[in-house]
């Protein structure tokens, strides 16, 4: 990656001190017969290939397909919150724990003495996207906002958040990397 970002470098370099020593007409003439200039050939028109952008990842185990279909039996109460039922979206087998994906359902009512504790995560991303209902939160920096169905929004890592109420269906997509992380509850 490093020889590629070099070359890149150099090639852009070289592109600027050849457009620096001409005058601003022959830049004009230049681009144009350059773009004029087309290769025929008898009968039959190729187009350059270009090659497709590499991947930048981490060396690490292969990831694979991961597919889940909605079935109610999926949802357990064996999650970090006592007061939610999650559904795996089976992503972070899949990646390697690169990833974690799963639904949440809240349970209901909301009981702000259970769920309204101040807390982080020790994540590098996390992403939550309203799939039903709704949900209060505060976020550290952001104050208190009113998520609806359709809503989404990104936690950054170690944010101070909460969720201070919801309705009794919402159903929450949420995405964290990496899979396993920490949770640390603070004192309000």
């Amino acid at each position: 990656m490093a020889k590629k970002t070099a070359s890149r470098s150099a090639a852009k370099t070289a592109v600027k001190k050849k457009w620096s020593g001409l005058g601003a007409g022959a830049k004009k003439s230049s681009a144009k017969s350059s773009a004029r200039k087309t290769i025929k050939s008898k009968g039959r028109v190729t187009a350059a290939k270009k090659s497709a952008p590499k991947a930048t990842s981490k060396a690490g185990p292969k990831q694979r397909v991961a597919v889940s279909h909605h079935r109610e039996e999926d949802f357990k109460a064996d999650g970090l919150r006592t007061y939610a039922k999650y559904r795996d979206l089976g992503i972070s087998a899949a990646s390697h724990g690169l990833a974690q994906a799963h639904v949440i359902r809240l349970q209901g009512p909301c009981n702000p003495d259970e769920v309204s504790k101040l807390h982080f995560h020790d994540v590098e991303f996390q992403m939550v996207y309203v799939l039903k209902g709704w949900v209060k939160t505060y976020m550290e920096g952001e104050g208190e906002t009113l998520m609806k169905e359709g809503s989404a929004w990104t936690q950054p890592p170690r944010i101070r958040h909460m969720i201070l109420d919801y309705s009794d269906d919402v159903e929450l997509l949420e995405v964290i990397l990496p899979a396993e992380f920490k949770t640390v509850e603070l004192k309000a």
